[in-house]
């Protein structure tokens, strides 16, 4: 087995755990017993999304990927903020 095709398989392995970490996720989001969990869960999601893009674009050589991965990560960040400040006083606008 030569080391490129060694790489492949721990890119492909890797993408299926991540999104078995993906649907388990989204079994706490919907299950979440509380409003924290299921934030936390989203959270997780958009972490597990990041990773399986960055994988993705890695499996297929190309840079596109990666730019659509910070997006993602950009927006995760503030929509986590907004929903946990939302979580603690009820308001999103101070």
């Amino acid at each position: 087995m030569t080391p490129q095709s060694l790489v492949a398989v721990a890119i492909v392995g890797s993408m299926h755990l991540v999104g078995l970490a993906m649907l388990l996720a989204l079994y706490r989001l919907l299950k979440g017993p509380a409003v924290p969990d299921r934030i936390l869960a989203l959270d997780t999601l958009f972490v597990a999304a990041i990773a399986q893009l960055i994988l993705f674009g890695m499996h297929l050589g190309t840079a596109v990927y990666f730019e659509a991965a910070l997006v993602i990560a950009m927006l995760g960040f503030v929509g986590t903020v907004v929903l946990s400040k939302y979580v603690l006083r009820r308001d999103i606008v101070e």
